[in-house]
């Protein structure tokens, strides 16, 4: 057998050795990547236990792996008890003001029907201006608790886009007309539709409309509009106010947020944080843009989404006031 055979034979020889490390190799890490994926869906699970009980890499890694779950669920049961904690401050906040700040409301209100010096009547104003804007923050604060510890109770259902419309701008006309701003509205036929939470949505909406006529100049109008898709249902809220930077559209939705043009404008920041909760619960969205003023646009969903949450209830009664 000459030279040139023996290599050759060499050659296969070492392509097949070759072949069968990579293929157990290739096992190797198969079964790696297996255990890995079984270790984390047990982490996802939180039936997640060591099994590996020696020196190697593997072992040590489901220790760590242990240890940092134990970390997290520690921190997860913390976090609980201090949104708990908070959610019961709050709740006991509210419970113990509700009667003295209605008192002031109304106190203020038998002041006003008084014969008072001319001087007096600037201070019984902001009186009244400050007890409302106090009972409007605590309602807002329990909501939003509410909100965020799932005690809120939607039952979204198909409903008009008509009663919906007519019902959130009855209650917005009077502050409109104190204004002498023109809310117009129009939709595309009577029986739109679109699964919805009548009374949560109205209350989405009104938050929207009554930003617009917070920041719409006097003799102005606003536009609301109802235009119907294949999937969703959308509804434009527009103003020629004082309009918002783009780079402030990420932030209007966050609690709180107030831009420094608005610092002086009545509110506390979670109205469009409510807002944004309670669509986006039904399976909706929000789109903002602003140029000449800013256009809102809230589009629901048209049948039952997926996505729709289903909060828990007490006692048979929605919770959010």
């Amino acid at each position: 057998m000459d030279k040139a055979l023996w290599l050759l034979i060499l050659a296969i020889v070492l392509a097949l050795c070759a072949i069968v490390i990579v293929c157990c190799y290739y096992i190797r890490v198969l079964r790696l990547f297996h255990k890995l994926e079984h270790m984390l869906d047990s982490a996802i699970s939180g039936e997640f236990e060591e099994t590996v009980y020696d020196e190697s890499r593997m072992s040590a890694l489901e220790v760590r792996l242990k240890q940092y779950l134990r970390k997290q669920s520690e921190y997860e049961k913390q976090m609980e008890k201090e949104q708990s904690d908070i959610h019961a401050l709050i709740s006991d906040i509210s419970h113990q003001t509700k009667t003295p700040i209605a008192n002031l409301v109304l106190y203020t209100q038998l002041l006003r029907e008084q014969d008072l010096p001319q001087e007096a009547l600037p201070l019984v104003e902001q009186l009244s201006t400050q007890s409302e804007k106090l009972q409007f923050l605590i309602t807002s604060l329990l909501k939003t608790s509410r909100l965020e510890h799932g005690i809120i109770s939607l039952s979204p259902e198909t409903n008009l886009i008509q009663d919906l419309l007519s019902q959130v701008i009855i209650e917005a006309e009077q502050k409109a007309f104190q204004q002498d701003i023109k809310i117009t509205w129009k939709i595309q036929h009577e029986l739109d539709s679109a699964f919805f939470d009548k009374k949560w949505t109205a209350e989405a909406v009104y938050n929207i409309l009554d930003n617009a006529i917070k920041y719409t100049h006097r003799d102005d109008t606003i536009l609301v509009e109802g235009r119907d898709y294949e999937l969703f249902y959308r509804i434009d809220i527009t103003d020629h106010g004082i309009g918002i930077p783009e780079e402030e559209y990420p932030k209007i939705f966050q609690r709180f947020y107030r831009a420094k043009e608005v610092q002086e404008e009545e509110g506390v920041g979670l109205g469009l944080y409510l807002t944004r909760e309670i669509i986006c619960a039904q399976g909706g969205y929000l789109k903002v843009s602003s140029g000449q003023g800013t256009v809102f646009s809230i589009f629901l969903p048209k049948t039952q989404s997926f996505k729709t949450v289903r909060f828990q209830k007490e006692s048979g009664k929605n919770h959010l006031l």
